[in-house]
């Protein structure tokens, strides 16, 4: 069984056959998803809450739980009404962390100085609602620069508070991942660790404890090899322990089971599914 810890399948690419995304998840042994809620902007993003309030519950589907946060992209549009809404899809049963958060140099779609005002505001909020932080990191090409940004932001004004985080989609390098760690995070791993090209993100995963890895799908983006130019979808997220597996000599199935295990642990949730009629 596999656990995608991040996914967004509140948008129009899957308007059409949303219902059939989350019954081939399942079918394919997905038990549970993240709903990031992000959405288009602070406005939308209790985008996970309404995923996991329509859907969660019934047996041919994974179980749903949800984020709320606002991604740097969109920094520049909080304001101290979008943060009083956040704090109160904060409170919702299902949300169970804070974001995706974090610092996006590659875009610089919101300006770098708000970004980080931003972040830090979230991690205020986050602190406040005792909710863990899910960590958005790209510094520009060729560049360490959001990563040295991100980790320093963390260790000043995040660790202290024990809350703990995830970094999704893990880019960096292993030297990356082994301050994260540190500093009480996990590591997600998703589609691109398959990419010809993402020997640094392969060299990351062969050192992150095995207790402290996730893997995801980041739907839409991402698809893994063999899906790669597809649309991605959480029933994919098995590419990403199968080759997680080869690089740690271990079977896909283990790697599915820690990572599972690791989800509910982190986040102090029951495996056990509630038996609700469909």
């Amino acid at each position: 069984m596999f656990i995608d810890s991040h996914a967004h399948l509140e948008g129009e690419r899957y308007d059409a056959d949303r219902d059939a995304v989350l019954a081939r998840a399942k079918q394919n042994g997905i038990e549970a998803y993240l709903a990031i809620g992000i959405g288009e902007g602070p406005d939308t993003a209790d985008c996970g809450i309404q995923i996991a309030e329509k859907y969660d519950g019934n047996p041919y589907y994974p179980r749903i739980w949800a984020s709320v946060g606002i991604h740097p992209h969109e920094a520049h549009l909080a304001t101290e009404p979008a943060y009083a809404q956040l704090t109160q899809w904060a409170r919702h049963p299902k949300v169970i962390a804070w974001g995706e958060i974090g610092l996006d140099y590659f875009y610089d779609h919101s300006p770098r100085e708000i970004q980080k005002a931003v972040f830090l505001k979230q991690m205020e909020l986050a602190k406040s609602a005792k909710l863990p932080i899910i960590i958005h990191c790209r510094p520009s090409n060729n560049s360490e620069n959001a990563w040295e940004d991100c980790l320093h932001i963390i260790a000043d004004h995040w660790t202290p508070t024990g809350l703990g985080g995830i970094l999704h989609c893990f880019t960096g390098s292993a030297a990356h991942a082994s301050r994260a760690l540190d500093m009480g995070f996990l590591i997600s791993f998703a589609g691109n660790i398959t990419f010809p090209k993402a020997q640094p993100i392969r060299d990351a995963a062969q050192i992150v404890p095995l207790d402290r890895m996730l893997i995801e799908t980041d739907s839409p983006y991402l698809a893994p090899i063999p899906h790669r130019g597809q649309r991605n979808e959480p029933a994919f997220v098995a590419e990403v322990a199968r080759r997680i597996a080869e690089l740690r000599n271990l079977s896909t199935e283990e790697i599915g089971a820690r990572t599972t295990q690791n989800f509910y642990d982190f986040f102090k949730l029951s495996s056990e599914t509630p038996h609700t009629a469909p």
